[in-house]
């Protein structure tokens, strides 16, 4: 007897559920401040009566000179601020590959072949845009990634009832695609690198896995060792935010005897709030300030280098990300969940082609020494994110009645235990409970039948009495 299909982005395990809307909580919140820190920069950075205090305070010097680290505003915000992000980021990757959806290599199939393809096919859309219209194909990389928090926003403020499965497909392909994305920035966006430094940076790591293995706890001793490893990573002449990536893969994500929770999940959740609601924030209002005027909007449209990352994100992401996913489905004879449709995919598809975060960094990368296209390249980011979400917002609307249906049955606990009915299906003490509910419902309703019974017999009987005295 052969088995049944596998279903595709169905319903999570109860543990998995818990950790994924605890994620996603703290990341929305997060993603609110990116959206009200990327309106603050751009108003900053476009009001002419506040341009140069915006452009004087992103390129403010601080830092110590003789260790390497004298460094503008804007640049802590890109190495130091995003390697708490690429942190968390580390931890998230780790926790989904040893406890999380990416363990089955069948299950982490979807959504790394999904973040593939929604990577390649972004990055070749924009190198088909680029030779074609004579431009520079350095930007191949900047709509290959897709934002969270962004993405997450947009769903809080459109107020979409989005069904945790998709949710914690959005969530596993931007871990996966901050893994690539990372590769990227280390293997392409390294130039001249000093080994003495990254021979300092390993030693460091290693130092770091070693009291991590030993049992060592506080934050006394691994606070100043990270920016010990941060420091030595960044004069090495690989990006630092490697060093954050690094160190968050390191750290146990499995749960052993009498632990509720493993050592990351008890890290990233103190320092998740961290990342979401300061660093990536603060990177975004010193990386988002970018001229928006109409002539400069309409220049992104002409220019091969922008109208690339444009498509790449509206139009690759969407292609690449739902692309991959039927493929998989087929080549896998997995079939979709009954309470989805294709369309769902897509507009989830859509939506990461939000890339605002590691998109901007990447354009920093990619540009570096041409100050006027990074801009161009950054109001790329930000129109192609904003035409993206709209187009989700859209696409998410239409479904919206079906979303709403299929949360409250996902969130419906009738018999009061803390657990959602749908996970306590199998558990005869459920039943047993929703039996001993309705009977006493039951035995309300008797009582309440028997009341009424009693009162229009009342009301009878005294009918009949007043009619017999009006007969007398």
């Amino acid at each position: 007897m052969s088995a049944p299909p596998r279903k595709v982005l169905g319903r999570l395990s109860l543990p998995e559920r818990t950790f994924v809307a605890d994620a996603l909580r703290t990341e929305t919140v997060g993603g609110v401040l990116l959206l009200v820190a990327a309106v603050t920069a751009l108003i900053w950075a476009n009001v002419p009566a506040l341009h140069s205090s915006y452009e004087s305070v992103s390129h403010y010097h601080l830092g110590p000179a003789a260790l390497g680290l004298d460094l503008s505003v804007e640049h802590w915000a890109a190495d130091g601020l995003l390697a708490i992000f690429f942190f968390v980021a580390g931890i998230e990757l780790k926790r989904e590959l040893v406890a999380g959806d990416l363990k089955d290599p069948k299950a982490a199939a979807l959504p790394v072949v999904a973040a593939l393809c929604g990577m390649a096919v972004p990055a070749l859309v924009y190198a088909l845009t680029n030779l074609t219209g004579g431009g520079s194909l350095a930007g191949w990389a900047v709509p290959t990634a897709t934002d969270i928090a962004f993405a997450l926003a947009v769903l809080a403020v459109i107020g979409t009832w989005l069904p945790s499965a998709l949710r914690a497909f959005l969530l596993t392909l931007a871990v996966v695609d901050d893994l690539f994305a990372i590769l990227i920035i280390a293997v392409f966006f390294t130039a001249d690198i000093d080994f003495a430094a990254l021979g300092g940076a390993a030693a460091g790591l290693a130092v770091f896995w070693f009291l991590l293995r030993m049992g060592v706890r506080g934050w006394y001793v691994y606070v100043p060792l990270a920016l010990v490893i941060w420091a030595l990573m960044y004069n090495s002449g690989v990006h630092a935010t490697i060093a954050g990536v690094a160190m968050g893969l390191m750290l146990r994500c499995s749960t052993r005897e009498g632990e509720r929770h493993s050592p990351g999940e008890h890290i990233e959740h103190l320092v998740r709030p961290l990342s979401a609601g300061l660093a990536v924030p603060l990177f975004a209002l010193f990386s988002a300030g970018v001229s928006v005027s109409g002539g400069a909007l309409g220049d992104v449209f002409r220019q091969p280098e922008t109208l690339g990352v444009v498509l790449g994100l509206v139009v690759g992401k969407a292609l690449g990300i739902f692309g991959g996913t039927w493929l998989t489905a087929r080549f896998t004879r997995a079939s979709l969940s009954d309470d989805l449709a294709w369309a769902d995919v897509f507009a989830v598809a859509t939506l990461a082609g939000i890339g605002f975060t590691v998109s901007l960094l990447i354009g920093e990368l990619a540009f570096d020494g041409d100050a006027t296209l990074t801009d161009e390249v950054k109001a790329a980011v930000l129109l192609g994110s904003l035409i993206a979400a709209t187009l989700a917002t859209v696409l998410l609307k239409l479904r919206n009645a079906e979303y709403r249906r299929l949360y409250e049955a996902e969130e419906r606990d009738e018999d009061h235990s803390g657990i959602p009915d749908v996970y306590e299906e199998d558990d005869p003490a459920y039943h047993l409970r929703m039996a001993a509910i309705h009977e006493r419902k039951a035995a309300e309703h008797r009582r309440i039948a028997e009341l009424k019974t009693a009162e229009r017999l009342a009301e009878v009987a005294g009918g009949a009495g007043e009619e017999d005295d009006r007969r007398a």
